[in-house]
């Protein structure tokens, strides 16, 4: 295995886990932001009011995104595994 075939690995690797991860942060964040408005709007600071719809909404995107996430970890899966088959070329 070269350096330039090690490079591609480790590319592909964080090149997913950043398309697999990317959908609940950002569903997080957005909940986030959107509640610190309104809680600066309105000056309720309540933690649970945070906290909740954080939850909430996180694992409904994870839900929504679940096939979309499995199918790009069942691609990378597939391309490492035809990597070792085919001794690492």
């Amino acid at each position: 295995m070269t350096e330039a075939e090690l490079i591609d690995i480790a590319r592909d690797g964080i090149s997913t886990l950043i398309f697999v991860a990317a959908p609940p942060l950002l569903t997080g964040l957005a909940v986030g932001l959107v509640i610190s408005i309104l809680q600066t709007i309105t000056q309720i600071q309540e933690m649970t009011l945070t906290f909740v719809p954080k939850v909430l909404l996180v694992f409904g995107s994870i839900i929504l995104f679940l096939p979309f996430m499995l199918g790009l970890l069942t691609d990378f899966w597939k391309s490492m595994l035809d990597r070792v088959i085919t001794g690492g070329g």
